[in-house]
C-alpha cells in the first residue's frame, strides 16, 4: 500500500550506498521521524493495520499486536533508541517510520522545471543533500512478510524528494553561500596576532 510523507525529518539515510546488515544483502534505507497525532501519524497507522487485515484477515489484529510487541512492525510508535535504551537525537517524543529497498530510490530536488511542470531533478551525493536532520517528502509501500523468514510488516522505499533544511544530525553541516557575506578581512596588524 503506497503512502506518501510529506515534511518528515531524515534520519540514518543510506540513499546512496547500500549497506548490509547482519550480513544480509545491501540495502538503500532510512528512517522517518513521525510526530505522533500528526496526518502522516494517522496515514501510516492505517495503513499498516489495513496491510495487516488484507495479510491475515481475521487474525490481523492477534497477529500485528504481537508483530508490534516483538518489533517486528517498520512503523515503531515509541521514540528509536540505541542498544543501550538511549534515544537517538530528534527522536525525543517522536515516531520512527524505517524503510528501505535492495534497489536505490529515487532521489529528487525539491525545484519543479517550470517546462514539464515536474520535479526531474535527480540529485546525486555531492549535491549534499538529502541529508540527515533534513526535511524530505518520501514515498514507501507498506506490505506484509509471510515466508520461511517469518512475519513482518515492511516498509518498502521507493521515493525521496528533499523539501527544506533542518539542523543536521551529527553536528555535519558546511557552510552556506550567504555566510561568506560577511566575511571580513584581515589587516596586518590584526593577522601578527594569530
Amino acid at each position: 500500500m503506497e503512502v506518501k510523507l510529506a515534511k518528515v525529518r531524515l534520519a540514518f539515510p543510506k540513499l546512496w550506498k547500500p549497506e548490509s546488515i547482519n550480513d544480509g544483502a545491501p540495502r538503500f534505507g532510512a528512517v522517518f521521524i513521525i510526530e505522533p497525532g500528526s496526518a502522516q501519524d494517522k496515514l501510516l497507522s492505517a495503513a499498516v493495520a489495513a496491510v495487516a487485515k488484507i495479510q491475515w484477515q481475521d487474525k490481523a489484529k492477534g497477529v500485528l499486536g504481537d508483530l508490534t510487541a516483538r518489533e517486528r512492525v517498520c512503523y515503531l510508535q515509541r521514540a528509536k533508541t540505541n542498544g543501550e535504551g538511549e534515544v537517538y537525537s530528534g527522536f525525543e517524543g517522536m515516531y520512527a517510520l524505517s524503510a528501505g529497498n535492495t534497489a536505490r530510490p529515487s532521489i529528487k530536488d525539491n525545484q519543479r522545471n517550470l517546462t514539464s511542470g515536474h520535479y526531474d531533478k535527480d540529485l546525486t551525493e555531492q549535491d549534499g543533500r538529502p541529508y540527515a536532520g533534513c526535511y524530505v517528502n518520501a514515498i514507501v509501500d507498506i506490505w506484509a512478510q509471510d515466508n520461511k523468514w517469518g512475519k513482518r510488516i515492511n516498509a518498502l522505499l521507493t521515493g525521496v524528494q528533499f523539501h527544506s533544511d533542518g539542523d543536521a544530525f551529527g553536528g555535519l553541516s558546511v557552510a552556506s553561500d550567504a555566510a561568506f557575506d560577511d566575511f571580513v578581512d584581515f589587516d596586518d596588524g590584526v593577522s601578527d596576532l594569530i
